[in-house]
């Protein structure tokens, strides 16, 4: 029991956290807390970036730091794609194909190779990333802004390695398949929605 302590005080932190945004003007730093709150704004986001953290924490080492790290990198590809006007066709479709197959992946206990569960995870960040790109607001700084929907992509990627230290218990293995379960049915919505 005491083991599970940990990873729900982090999960707790992660997700209960607000920023302070005292002393701010038109926007703290041109733009880093519009980009901050991006990703947390957004369900489809939220849910997929979890499942990051928490297939990573069911995958063990090395993809429980690996695949955390692989997809804000290559978001922040996407995200300049995003800002460059460069098109991507299907972004909505792809970011509720990220939630559903992630969650399958989790709810399933698939275990990939490394490589493939990273070109898994690159791929649907590109998506993501371009979402970001894409609407940054107006008179924003592009680095601020990337820079707060960076770190908030590797905070909700915390918060699902914390539930993801659940699977050290035969309970909490159960509890984070059934979890993945739950962001593939919120991944079917975002796709029915989104298409």
């Amino acid at each position: 029991m005491h083991r599970l302590l940990a990873p729900l005080a982090l999960l707790q932190l992660a997700v209960f956290a607000t920023p302070v945004l005292a002393h701010s003007s038109v926007d703290i730093g041109g733009g880093f807390a519009a980009g901050l709150m991006h990703p947390v704004l957004g369900w489809d986001h939220v849910a997929a970036m979890v499942a990051v953290g928490l297939w990573g924490a069911f995958l063990g080492n090395p993809a429980l730091w690996l695949l955390p790290v692989i997809f804000p990198l290559v978001m922040a590809v996407g995200g300049v794609l995003g800002l460059a006007g460069v098109a991507l066709p299907a972004v909505e479709i792809g970011i509720a194909v990220s939630a559903l197959v992630l969650g399958i992946l989790i709810l399933l206990a698939v275990r990939l190779p490394l490589w493939l569960a990273g070109m898994i995870v690159g791929a649907f960040a590109i998506f993501h990333g371009h979402a970001h790109g894409t609407e940054l607001p107006h008179a924003a700084s592009h680095l601020a802004y990337s820079l707060g929907f960076v770190i908030s992509t590797g905070l909700l990627h915390l918060a699902g390695i914390a539930f993801g230290l659940l699977t050290a218990s035969h309970l909490g293995r159960q509890l984070v398949r059934g979890l993945g379960g739950v962001i593939a049915a919120a991944g079917t919505l975002f796709l029915i929605q989104a298409l």
